[in-house]
């Protein structure tokens, strides 16, 4: 395959994506009542299953990065950062963000802020133009209703009036460290990495049980990348505090503007053009925690819609092994044990009733769960610097707050089989107290 066929076919994904869905259901319906009429077959997948938490428990650790940011510093020219940020109705968080975003501590020739107006209809726009006269490094887009694509589509738009060697992008209530752009210069100087994603930390975890959970969430998942990426898998972009080498971005075609989840998309074709993606777990970028199950609920329908639609989308490209073999492993199993086993339980409670015979998945399921609760104690403890009688009492309760991707997962996929989606990007409400329109007034701003 040519380069130019390869990197339009990964924005022709998206098509017939209903008709794919039920072809993967069948597949999956017919392959677990098959697993009751070959024994052996559960064994087998148990076993992919075992060799990947052995290479997970017994990864080595990443080489040492040698070269420390004095010396990047003293010895050759700092890379650009173009830091972006979409905003939608955002005026209770957006100063918050500008603030920070400006106050990096990085020499202040070689970073710009850039914050794209996504045709909002509250005061968003009259907030930023008082920001830009307090921060000279700020620079806005306002688009208008005619524009498409999401945050895909924001992010695209703007790109092109950037100048930055590496771009970041942040949600807009994201709270950022002022010495994250130093503490990302050494993993950049590998040529292989193409992005690097943060920790992401809740800002509200003290809220409720829910904000509490996507705590623990946030330290399953960086501790569960980082290994992943220790033994030659795939690392994943997660939105906010994710960058992005400009030469990559423009590797794979910039961000795909048919895609619902424009983090998960991004990650795969990074992959598929042969960069890799690395984690920082110091400093984190925080963000708020949606406080009620049925935020929890829209927002994690639209990851696992997301989440499910890359994988179809590149099907082809996935299983052609052009990721290597490793990462293919890596991705594959991840995908069969996020969706496919989720899926596949009801076939197998049915096949089991039918054919009185014992259901296949739970062991498979129990191994899955007991790996995932380890990794979510390891992860507290490292994120959080908590002790382990506390980190294992947060993943008791983070493992229950967990189990909520079950109905999540299943109501999707059967969702996709029957209904023609159309692409739709859902706002979180952000609830923080940014600097409003009276406060900038007052700090003489006006």
């Amino acid at each position: 395959m040519h380069e130019t066929d390869f990197r339009s076919s990964l924005h022709s994904g998206g098509d017939r994506r209903r008709l794919k869905t039920i072809i993967v259901l069948a597949i999956v319906y017919g392959a677990t009542v098959g697993m009751h009429f070959l024994p052996w077959s559960r064994w087998l997948l148990l076993g992919l299953f075992s060799i990947q938490a052995l290479r997970l428990i017994f990864a080595p650790s990443l080489p040492a990065i040698a070269v420390a940011t004095t010396e990047i510093e003293a010895n050759q020219e700092l890379p650009f950062f173009s830091l972006l940020a979409s905003a939608k109705n955002e005026e209770a968080v957006i100063g918050n963000l500008v603030k920070n975003l400006c106050q990096i501590d990085y020499p202040s020739d070689r970073f710009e802020v850039w914050i794209v107006d996504d045709n909002s209809s509250d005061r968003t726009p009259e907030v930023l133009n008082l920001l830009k006269q307090k921060y000279p490094q700020l620079k806005t887009l306002r688009r208008g209703d005619e524009a498409q694509g999401g945050k895909s589509g924001a992010l695209n738009q703007v790109l092109t009036m950037t100048k930055g060697d590496i771009i970041g992008v942040f949600d807009a209530d994201a709270q950022v460290p002022a010495n994250v752009l130093r503490s990302l210069l050494p993993l950049f100087q590998q040529p292989k990495v193409g992005a690097v994603q943060l920790r992401k930390e809740i800002t509200n975890v003290e809220e409720n049980w829910w904000t509490a959970g996507q705590s623990a969430e946030m330290a399953l998942d960086l501790c569960l990348q980082d290994l992943r990426i220790r033994v030659g898998g795939v690392g994943e972009l997660r939105g906010n505090g994710q960058f992005v080498r400009l030469a990559a971005l423009k590797d794979c075609g910039g961000w795909n503007e048919q895609t619902i989840t424009d983090d998960l998309d991004l990650t795969i074709r990074l992959h598929l053009c042969q960069w890799d993606i690395a984690c920082l777990n110091f400093p984190a970028v925080q963000e708020e925690g949606v406080v009620t199950a049925q935020q929890l609920w829209h927002q994690r329908n639209r990851w696992a819609e997301g989440g499910f639609q890359r994988y179809l989308d590149y099907a082809h490209l996935l299983l052609s092994g052009r990721m290597g073999f490793f990462k293919t492993f890596d991705a594959g199993l991840f995908y069969i044990n996020q969706y496919l086993l989720t899926i596949a339980f009801i076939p197998d409670t049915i096949a089991a009733i039918v054919l009185g015979d014992s259901p296949m998945l739970p062991a498979i399921a129990g191994f899955s769960l007991a790996l995932s609760s380890v990794t979510m104690a390891f992860g507290m403890r490292r994120s959080y610097k908590m002790s382990w009688r506390s980190a294992i009492w947060k993943t008791v309760s983070g493992m229950i707050y967990m189990l909520h991707w079950i109905p999540v997962i299943g109501s999707v996929t059967l969702r996709m089989c029957v209904l023609p989606k159309k692409l739709k990007w859902v706002k979180t409400v952000h609830q923080g107290a940014g600097e409003s329109i009276l406060e900038l007034t007052e700090s003489g701003t006006t």
